[in-house]
C-alpha cells in the first residue's frame, strides 16, 4: 500500500507540472514540492512539506537499480524519466546535507520549430553547411536544448543525412523522417563524450548534436570533427559570443592557444546566445544574440581581437547578425517584455537605452 501511495503521489506531482505549464519540479526536504513556472518558484502548498522519508521514497520510485548504486557511489545521478510513455523529464537526484533531493526538468512532448519558439528562422541557414561548428550558448534553463532540437528536427524533415546525438541524458526523442537518427546516451550507450565523439569518425555521420562541450578533450575532438566533414552542433554555458570564444581558447594550454585560435577561426560557423525573459501577459520569450562567421569575425578570432566581436556583430546587422541589446530593444518596442526586464539582461545599459529611444 505504501508503495502504491508513493507512486500515486509522484504521478499527481508530474501531472501538475503539465497542468500548470511548469518547466521544473523540485523535491527538497523541509519544503513543499515546488514548481518553476515562467522562471519563478511556486510551492505546492496543497501538498505536505517533504520529509527525508518522502524524498527517499519518491526518488526510489524514479531510480533504476543501477542509478541507485550510482547515487550512493557518486552522490548524484542524471537520467531521463519516461512518464507513462507520454512525456519525459530530465532528472537529477542528489544528496544535500545527507538527504535526497530531486530536480526534474519537463521535456516538451512535441518538438517545436523556430517560428513557434520566437527564434529567428535564419538559424536554419546553418544546416546548409556540410561541415563546421555551431554553438548554442546561454545560462542554464534558457532554452538552448530546445533551440538545438528545432534545428536538428528541421534537418530530419528537410535533408537526407545521418544524424548522431550524444547527450547526458537524452532529452528530445526524434521521429526519424528523411534522416537516419541515432541517439546515444552517456553512461548507457557510451562511456563518455570524447569516446562517443571520436566514434562518429567511423559511423558515417553527417550531423552531430553534442549535448555539451565540457572539457579540453571534447572541445578538441569536436573541432577536429568539424574540420573533417561533420556538421557539429553543441551547447556551452557562456553568456555571449566573445565569452564563448575566450572560454574555448582558455581551456587549452598557453603554448597551444595560437594554433587553437586559428583552428577555431576556420571551423566556427556561428554562435547563438539566448536568454528567456518574462513575456508581457505570461510565459517567456527569448532574446537572441546571433553571430555568423564572416571574414571580419574570422580575422578577429585569428588575431586575438575578441573584444571587437561586439562591434563586428553590430556592423553585421545587414547580414542577419543581432546583438543581445538590439534584440532586447526590439522586444521592448514590440511590447513583448518590460523595460525593467530588458535592463536586467542588458550587456550595455547605456547602449540599450539609446536603442530603445530610437524609432
Amino acid at each position: 500500500m505504501e508503495a502504491l501511495h508513493v507512486e500515486q503521489r509522484l504521478k499527481n506531482l508530474l501531472l501538475l507540472v503539465g497542468q500548470q505549464g511548469a518547466s521544473d519540479l523540485h523535491l527538497v526536504v523541509g519544503r513543499y514540492p515546488t514548481l518553476r513556472i515562467d522562471g519563478k518558484l511556486h510551492p505546492i502548498t496543497e501538498e505536505a512539506v517533504l520529509t527525508p522519508a518522502d524524498t527517499k521514497a519518491l526518488s526510489d520510485a524514479l531510480l533504476s537499480e543501477d542509478k541507485k548504486q550510482e547515487l550512493i557511489a557518486v552522490g548524484q545521478t542524471d537520467f531521463s524519466y519516461n512518464f507513462e510513455d507520454r512525456v519525459r523529464f530530465r532528472t537529477n537526484v542528489f544528496f544535500q546535507k545527507g538527504y535526497v533531493s530531486v530536480t526534474m526538468r519537463f521535456i516538451m512532448d512535441r518538438l517545436r520549430n523556430l517560428e513557434e519558439l520566437s527564434i529567428p528562422e535564419s538559424l536554419y541557414g546553418f544546416t546548409n553547411y556540410s561541415q563546421g561548428l555551431v554553438l548554442i550558448t546561454g545560462p542554464v534553463g534558457h532554452g538552448k536544448s530546445t533551440t538545438l532540437a528545432a534545428i536538428i528536427d528541421y534537418v530530419n524533415h528537410n535533408l537526407e543525412k545521418h544524424i548522431i546525438t550524444i547527450e547526458d541524458p537524452i532529452e528530445f526523442v526524434y521521429n526519424q523522417d528523411r534522416c537516419i537518427i541515432n541517439q546515444r546516451e552517456i553512461g548507457r550507450d557510451a562511456k563518455n563524450f570524447p569516446d562517443a565523439l571520436r566514434a562518429v569518425f567511423r559511423e558515417d555521420a553527417n550531423v552531430v548534436l553534442l549535448g555539451e562541450l565540457r572539457d579540453l578533450e571534447t572541445i578538441s575532438t569536436a573541432m577536429t570533427a568539424a574540420e573533417t566533414g561533420h556538421l557539429i552542433f553543441a551547447t556551452l554555458h557562456t553568456n555571449d559570443s566573445s565569452q564563448t570564444i575566450d572560454r574555448i581558447i582558455d581551456v587549452f594550454p598557453s603554448h597551444q592557444q595560437n594554433q587553437i585560435r586559428s583552428q577555431l577561426a576556420s571551423v566556427l560557423l556561428g554562435v547563438i546566445s539566448q536568454r528567456l525573459l518574462p513575456k508581457s501577459g505570461g510565459g517567456r520569450i527569448p532574446a537572441v544574440e546571433i553571430m555568423f562567421k564572416n571574414h571580419a569575425v574570422e580575422n578577429l578570432i585569428r588575431e586575438n581581437k575578441i573584444h571587437q566581436l561586439d562591434s563586428a556583430i553590430e556592423t553585421g546587422l545587414k547580414d542577419g547578425m543581432m546583438s543581445l541589446d538590439r534584440a532586447l530593444a526590439d522586444l521592448v518596442r514590440r511590447g513583448l517584455i518590460s523595460v525593467n526586464d530588458a535592463f536586467i539582461y542588458a550587456k550595455n545599459r547605456d547602449y540599450l537605452q539609446m536603442l530603445m529611444s530610437k524609432e
